[in-house]
């Protein structure tokens, strides 16, 4: 169940349309208020190399979370937990606020949206004797943040024309579905996704205004973020393969991508098989030029950060010098990461 403002949500409609539902949200006066008041925040710049009041480095207990990743926060282990690089995709954060315990998951599809937050949740319930609290009262607090109006989407029709909404409408609307059809009471506090995250140029091209958000783990605040190349940490290019492998292996398919471990601060990344295909796929993408590989990978080509095909040139690179998975995967094992004493990250061989 959805609440807004410590109370039940309701669009007057019995059952509500899926779009009549985001919409109603998406203009009710509290929660265009709390997207005003977020708009307004200063971008924060996330690094390692230098500190200012809108920058903070990666020296602090942090936890990045890549495209289709999810992670549960521990705040006695973690300050700070966000993602970027989501144009068309969602950042959301799930925070039980008695316990502290912060969920974020960076979510680019419907399909992984209900098994995705049941993920989310799994650690963020308490599992003690009161746990039942949860489940019946406001303790669950929501910021959905990311996606932008990548078509002309009609809110509150009453058919969903995937085709002509884009992406990022039917994976908003998804998300709200989910949120609201479970049983826990969810407290919406930050709606940034859609027109609200939108900004126009003067041709009339639809760009997201935030693509990023970080959370502040003892307090809670959810700020808009975005990292640079040195804090998307640790082993950044071959969990970003693991995002394309995982379409190709049946036991991750709905699934958000398990990579840290909430109780022993460490990440776990769990072997992931490439086949000849990714290699031959990354072969002809290296050839491309900038424009077309933009063309031929995103979603959203003309929004995309600076570093974006960069990121697509390194990955392509990677698969090109190591084409057996195993080679990345000894012994069919994982790749751990441990916390160092400065707060980052060393690889246990």
């Amino acid at each position: 169940m959805i609440y807004v403002g410590g109370l039940p949500f309701s669009t007057g409609s019995s059952p509500p349309e899926r779009t009549d539902m985001l919409g109603a949200l998406m203009e009710h006066p509290i929660l265009v208020s709390s997207s005003h008041s977020f708009r307004d925040i200063p971008e924060g710049k996330f690094s390692v190399r230098e500190e200012s009041s809108l920058e903070r480095s990666t020296e602090s207990r942090s936890v990045y979370v890549f495209q289709r990743e999810y992670a549960t926060v521990d705040p006695a282990l973690v300050e700070f937990v966000g993602t970027d690089e989501a144009t068309t995709c969602v950042g959301i954060v799930v925070r039980n606020r008695r316990s502290g315990m912060t969920s974020v998951a960076h979510l680019d599809s419907p399909k992984v949206v209900d098994i995705g937050i049941t993920q989310m949740l799994s650690l963020v319930l308490d599992r003690n004797s009161d746990c039942i609290l949860d489940v019946f009262s406001l303790h669950l607090y929501v910021h959905i943040v990311g996606a932008f109006e990548d078509a002309s989407p009609q809110l509150g029709s009453s058919e969903i024309h995937v085709e002509l909404d884009g992406y990022s409408l039917p994976l908003c609307t998804k998300i709200i579905e989910t949120l609201e059809e479970r049983g826990e009471n969810f407290h919406i506090q930050t709606l940034h996704v859609l027109g609200h995250n939108t900004r126009w140029d003067s041709e009339g091209n639809a760009y997201p205004i935030f693509t990023g958000l970080l959370v502040e783990t003892c307090t809670g605040s959810v700020n808009p973020a975005r990292f640079d190349s040195t804090s998307r940490i640790p082993d950044e290019i071959v969990r970003r393969i693991r995002v394309c492998s995982s379409h190709e292996d049946p036991s991750w398919t709905g699934r958000l991508l398990e990579t840290y471990d909430t109780q022993s601060d460490r990440f776990v990344v769990a072997p992931c098989c490439w086949t000849m295909r990714q290699f031959r796929i990354a072969s002809i993408l290296i050839e491309l030029s900038d424009p077309e590989i933009l063309l031929s990978c995103s979603t959203s080509p003309s929004a995309e950060g600076p570093n974006f095909v960069d990121s697509i040139r390194r990955k392509c690179e990677y698969l090109i010098q190591h084409p057996v998975w195993t080679d990345t995967f000894r012994s069919k094992q994982p790749r751990v990461f441990e916390r160092t004493s400065g707060g980052g990250w060393t690889r246990r061989e």
